[in-house]
């Protein structure tokens, strides 16, 4: 996890030291709508087809896509805020080493984290959080060495990280640059036969517009 947490996370924590005052009000909100990308990491295991006398499959290779996103934040205390993330269906190619396309799947990825958001005298209010990651798999589709095979992944729970920075424009709106991980895993299997787990595990990046109520 910590290879896959971006300098972006440092400078949060640089900023962090500067003297605290209120960033959030308690009951306050924010709403964010942006573009990020769900990055996997680049390997995603190997898959054991042995019942379906394809043997022990090359590493597997989940792609990354990028889709809209939207965020709602609620400050249960001063600076401490509850976030639900929500997007548009993110869809990724699934290849195999040396084989190439074998399919593709369409997931949802909803998380909610607790989050503290680190207040000082700058335009630039750092935060940190965690959390838990649902993710669903729907529209399995499969193509080459596949083609014709029923493709099935499980669903997955798992923890998330979440770090950022909010550059202030104007009274009520500012510019959020984040990156998020998530522990994804989830059981494959083809014509009802199991042949093992993907570890997903992606960093997701991207860029908002907050603002608060």
């Amino acid at each position: 996890m910590k290879s896959r947490i971006p300098v972006l996370a440092l400078a949060a924590l640089a900023a962090a030291v500067a003297l605290p005052a209120a960033a959030q009000s308690k009951g306050e909100w924010t709403l964010g709508v942006g573009v990020h990308n769900v990055d996997p990491k680049s390997n995603n295991g190997r898959l054991d087809a042995t019942a379906l006398e394809l043997g022990v499959l090359p590493p597997t290779r989940v792609g990354s896509s990028a889709r809209p996103t939207i965020t709602a934040e609620y400050f249960v205390r001063d600076n401490l805020g509850i976030e639900v993330l929500a997007a548009l269906p993110f869809r990724h190619d699934i290849d195999i080493e040396g084989v190439g396309k074998v399919g593709s799947t369409k997931h949802l990825p909803p998380v909610v984290s607790l989050q503290y958001h680190f207040a000082n005298h700058s335009k630039a209010t750092p935060f940190v959080g965690i959390g838990l990651n649902y993710t669903t798999f729907f529209s399995e589709d499969t193509t080459g060495a596949l083609a014709g095979t029923r493709l099935k992944l499980d669903d997955s729970w798992g923890l998330a990280a979440h770090v950022g920075v909010d550059f202030k424009i104007g009274e009520r709106g500012a510019l959020r640059l984040d990156a998020r991980w998530a522990d994804i895993d989830s059981d494959v299997s083809v014509n009802g036969v199991d042949i093992g787990t993907a570890n997903i595990d992606p960093l997701v990046y991207g860029v908002a517009w907050v603002t608060k109520f």
